[in-house]
């Protein structure tokens, strides 16, 4: 039995999709990432997932649990961790008294533990503290009651560079315990780090499901040569060359078969040849060129209102969904 199983799971708002014909599966002691920009639909899907959005259609379980079962989604939140991309927690209290009041309905086995690796003062109201500090109880209360399945919907929101290593290694270590975890993000550094296994959506669609290391090699290589001769540009315009730049150095993205590059410099004398993996950003792009299959329609939604957290956020601001 996975973790989590998505059978052709769609969800619109009237006529607006969020989701549609979303099929996927989280294996047990898994880290699945959920990969796309602001608005892809990734936020409609865990909430789908959780049993607080109706799918319009298709379905899905969680631990063995029907989503769509109100019974039964009630037993599968139990043992899970969910964290929102925008916590709403109660700013009136004070950040103790919002985690004794989690405690009490899940448990918080872990809870001292978590309040001190994340540095969190549960003293002060939650209303007075910053961005990062509400994501610190927003994450104590996800993970304190050692849950069998995280789902972590732009977990490192607001936080800091140290921290959201302290997440990574907090991931790292749940999962080495037997948890299985989806994490959203449009940070593809944070999910190249730790995802086993990448789900891209884009528009309600998911596109593909890769391995990491399959997903960078979609990127290709860049190559920067320096060659004795002159350089006619024409040659480089070739199937497999992206981003050609010519100058002293010629430099682009090669996505073609390595013999097919070695035929195309063998007509030069190379003086310096660098060839290094592409960046993930590229190979995610490949992802949002051509037309997206399915009816049209896009956008709208609930907000997740999350930032981007860190460098190599894919797509602008905007809202999740």
């Amino acid at each position: 039995m996975s973790a989590i199983e998505c059978r052709n799971l769609s969800k619109y708002y009237g006529d607006v999709r969020g989701i549609e014909d979303v099929s996927f599966a989280v294996q047990n002691g898994e880290v699945f990432g959920f990969l796309g920009p602001n608005g892809a639909g990734k936020t409609t899907a865990i909430r789908t997932l959780l049993g607080f959005l109706s799918p319009t259609s298709g379905g899905a379980t969680l631990l063995g649990n029907d989503a769509a079962d109100p019974v039964e989604s009630r037993r599968a939140r139990e043992r899970t961790g969910y964290l929102p991309g925008d916590p709403g927690l109660d700013r009136d209290r004070t950040a103790k008294a919002f985690l004794d009041h989690q405690a009490a309905l899940r448990g918080a086995s872990s809870r001292e533990d978590l309040v001190d690796r994340f540095g969190l003062d549960e003293s002060r109201r939650i209303a007075e503290l910053s961005r990062g500090n509400r994501q610190k109880v927003a994450l104590v209360a996800a993970f304190m009651h050692d849950p069998d399945l995280l789902l972590l919907d732009e977990p490192t929101s607001g936080l800091d560079p140290l921290l959201q290593e302290e997440f990574a290694a907090l991931v790292r270590e749940r999962v080495d315990d037997g948890a299985s975890v989806l994490l959203s993000s449009h940070v593809l550094g944070e999910v190249a780090a730790l995802c086993d296994r990448v789900g891209v959506l884009r528009e309600g669609h998911l596109v593909a499901v890769e391995s990491v290391s399959d997903l960078r090699s979609r990127g290709g290589k860049q190559v920067r040569v320096r060659v004795a001769e002159g350089v006619d540009r024409d040659d480089f315009e070739v199937r497999g060359i992206m981003n050609l730049r010519v100058g002293e150095t010629v430099s682009f993205t090669w996505t073609g078969e390595y013999d097919d590059l070695i035929d195309l410099l063998s007509g030069y004398t190379v003086l310096d040849l660098d060839v290094v993996d592409a960046p993930l950003e590229e190979a995610f792009m490949t992802f949002y060129d051509g037309d997206v299959p399915g009816p049209t329609g896009s956008g709208g939604g609930e907000s997740s209102g999350s930032d981007a957290a860190g460098s190599g956020a894919v797509g602008s601001g905007g809202e999740g969904r």
